[in-house]
């Protein structure tokens, strides 16, 4: 188990460049071409956003706290790195990614209660025999080598947002904004220290921007962006801290983008399109058997 990030699997085996994941998600696109053309997926940032809320709502259910659930959505999307969506049943994945996420952030939950829950949410689960979870979750490990460690930006913002002379709002708002890079491809390309510095960055820094950001949030129904303070003081207090710590100032600047175009996008974001996509190709798998 590694200490820290630099010394973790996670960056030595689960960081990419954007070059990087295109080419994984191009070979994985020519290798599942039929599947591709007979059940098309919204777009995969759409599918992000479905994905991530999903998970939420079944840790809801469970009262699971935020870091297991984040580290889940990592499960999922390391995994679907590696296998094709359309070959799998996702509310499987979602309910053992919580499952063995639980377990991994030392606050587990038995096995019983997960498929309990996970089925009264998703009445498409169609499993009642634990077993099905149990063989989800070696394949789940296996396809991620077993590197299950993950380190979060949450750790960072809490370090840093003292020191900064954060408000408690500001913090919250830094927070809700990391809970929303999970939407993104952002935990597979960037170190946690920047997406925690760009969420202060979106906190505080945006300031002008105010009015267009509630706009996105009134749309998306993101909890990221609701509300705003000025405090120019502190902007001058970020950016000289940012200019003093040499952090990756490009990184930070790539990431913040991120966010922008996410928020643009969430706009199109409707649930049932995400939920009857994946509905289409799980019942013919079904009736495939």
């Amino acid at each position: 188990m590694a200490a820290n990030y630099w010394d973790s699997t996670q960056r030595t085996h689960w960081t990419f460049t954007k070059d990087q994941l295109d080419d994984m998600r191009s070979q994985q696109q020519q290798e599942n071409q039929e599947l591709y053309n007979k059940y098309p997926l919204p777009e995969p940032r759409l599918m992000n956003i479905y994905i991530q809320q999903q998970i939420v709502k079944l840790g809801r259910r469970m009262n699971v706290r935020q870091q297991p659930l984040a580290t889940a959505q990592i499960y999922v999307r390391r995994f679907y790195t590696k296998v094709e969506m359309r070959r799998t049943n996702p509310y499987l994945v979602m309910t053992t990614a919580v499952y063995v996420a639980c377990k991994v952030e030392e606050c587990p939950i038995h096995i019983r209660l997960v498929l309990a829950e996970a089925a009264r949410q998703w009445p498409e689960l169609g499993i009642n025999d634990i077993s099905k979870i149990g063989e989800c979750e070696f394949h789940l490990i296996s396809t991620m080598s077993a590197r299950m460690i993950v380190h979060h930006p949450y750790r960072t913002l809490n370090d840093l947002a003292p020191g900064l002379s954060m408000s408690t709002e500001e913090t919250a708002l830094s927070q809700n904004i990391i809970n929303d890079h999970y939407n993104t491809d952002m935990p597979l390309m960037y170190p946690p220290h920047i997406i925690a510095v760009t969420a202060m960055f979106l906190a505080v820094v945006l300031r002008p921007t105010q009015s267009n950001l509630q706009a996105h949030a009134a749309a998306t129904s993101s909890p990221a962006i609701k509300s705003a303070l000025d405090s120019p003081n502190k902007i001058a207090r970020l950016t000289d801290w940012m200019a003093a710590s040499q952090i990756d100032i490009p990184a930070v600047m790539a990431a913040t983008q991120e966010f922008l175009s996410l928020y643009e996008v969430w706009e199109n974001y409707g649930e049932r399109a995400c939920k009857e996509a994946i509905s289409r190709f799980m019942k013919d798998a079904q009736l495939g058997k």
